[in-house]
């Protein structure tokens, strides 16, 4: 296959894809591929590929961090068939905590890069990932985001890619379930950090392209009070109020929700968190339309996602939210070994665009033009209460019904 390396990327800048485009919104392949290029140790065997994790085991998105990390180790397992080889290579994974901080990942990762570290993954938030994009591109080393949602990861240059979902997905979802947008007023509840951004911008694009008239109310992500900011949405008298939320003040901004009665007076589409989150929505949880990146049972039990279940299971960690970012990445990651080299990270990349393959959320591919993953998305209800609270799949919405507009080279 053509690379898509020197035609798509030569022109464009970082700063012109840190914005995502206004728009509209095969056969699998085994995760074994052909063997790569070899390179011999001292000893007259393959050298191991060096892989370093950079992602949230503290701080506020650690819940996320671990769920990423049990999905890896899971998919690595499932990728190697239990070798824990590539392409003949063993493969050494080096964790490194960024506790969420840019600029504590930026020096993790150039520390590994420093010991000749050629691959990157990991990144719970997004705005970590757009710090660490950038690194990859300067040094040449193949980087795979994880859960951090911001759609400016994508296409941002030739070496990033990335293991779950983007936001401009989650809105493509949330719009199957709000109907006829126009003419009615949405509020965007959000953080002031570059996943609620991302997510304000994404939901102007997709519903105020539908004529929406969006608007938002955004939080500073460390506030532990959330009334002022439910009693401001609640004022605004939206018809449509869409929650984008992530951390452990959660439970603290729905209880609030409730109090100053949001949910009772618009309607209140969010993205369907960890379990974790489930308690919390209490009787509230009813009233609540749910888009959903994934939960345990979601993939329809394919094969992929009970090799990922039972992986997680079995190491004694809980299958989660963000669970198949992690298994992907390391599906991603063996096939750019397998398929490309051990060492070349151009022709690791070469060999993940336009991939088509099975994973645990079921068919997916990476778009080869700017390495969005397309990928099914699902909507979701909750039924039950408390601790009995448990999603039920309303819909599976298959990925080219949410795939994001393709990013456009610089003019």
């Amino acid at each position: 296959m053509r690379s898509h390396l020197t035609d798509t990327f030569r022109s464009r800048s970082v700063r012109a894809l840190t914005l995502i485009a206004v728009g509209a919104l095969v056969a699998g392949c085994s995760s074994a591929g052909t063997a790569g290029t070899a390179t011999a140790g001292s000893d007259g065997k393959s050298a191991p590929v060096k892989v370093g994790l950079v992602y949230s085991r503290s701080g506020l998105l650690a819940a996320y961090g671990k769920q990423y990390e049990e999905g890896f180790k899971a998919g690595l397992a499932y990728a190697t068939h239990g070798t824990n080889k590539a392409g003949g290579h063993p493969v050494q994974v080096t964790e490194e905590d960024d506790a969420g901080d840019p600029a504590r990942a930026v020096a993790a990762a150039k520390t590994l890069v420093g010991k000749g570290y050629k691959i990157l993954a990991g990144t719970t938030d997004s705005g970590v990932a757009l710090q660490m994009a950038p690194l990859a591109a300067q040094n040449k080393v193949l980087y795979v985001s994880g859960p951090a949602a911001t759609d400016a990861v994508t296409g941002i240059n030739a070496y990033t890619f990335r293991s779950g979902r983007q936001s401009y997905q989650d809105i493509l979802t949330a719009g199957t379930l709000l109907g006829d947008a126009k003419g009615k007023k949405v509020t965007v509840l959000a953080q002031n950090s570059a996943f609620g951004q991302a997510n304000v911008a994404a939901v102007k694009a997709v519903l105020g392209a539908k004529g929406a008239h969006v608007g938002s109310v955004l939080a500073p992500p460390s506030a532990t009070d959330l009334t002022p900011f439910a009693h401001q949405t609640r004022a605004g008298n939206p018809d449509l109020v869409f929650v984008a939320w992530a951390g452990t003040t959660a439970p603290a901004l729905w209880t609030a929700l409730n109090q100053q009665g949001v949910l009772d007076a618009s309607k209140v589409v969010t993205g369907l968190a960890g379990t974790a989150s489930y308690p919390v929505f209490g009787a509230a949880g009813s009233k609540v339309a749910f888009l959903a990146h994934y939960f345990p049972g979601a993939g329809g039990g394919n094969h992929v996602e009970k090799a990922m279940l039972d992986g997680i299971t079995k190491a004694g960690g809980t299958p989660d939210l963000f669970s198949p970012d992690g298994f992907t990445a390391a599906q991603m990651i063996v096939h750019a070994i397998e398929s490309g080299s051990a060492t070349d990270s151009t022709a690791m990349a070469e060999a993940l665009e336009g991939w088509t393959f099975d994973g645990p959320k079921g068919k997916e591919q990476i778009r080869a033009k700017d390495h969005a993953l397309l990928q099914p998305m699902f909507t979701a209800k909750l039924d039950g209460s408390g601790s009995t609270a448990r999603p039920e799949l309303t819909d599976s919405i298959p990925m080219t019904a949410v795939a994001p507009p393709a990013a456009k080279p610089a003019g």
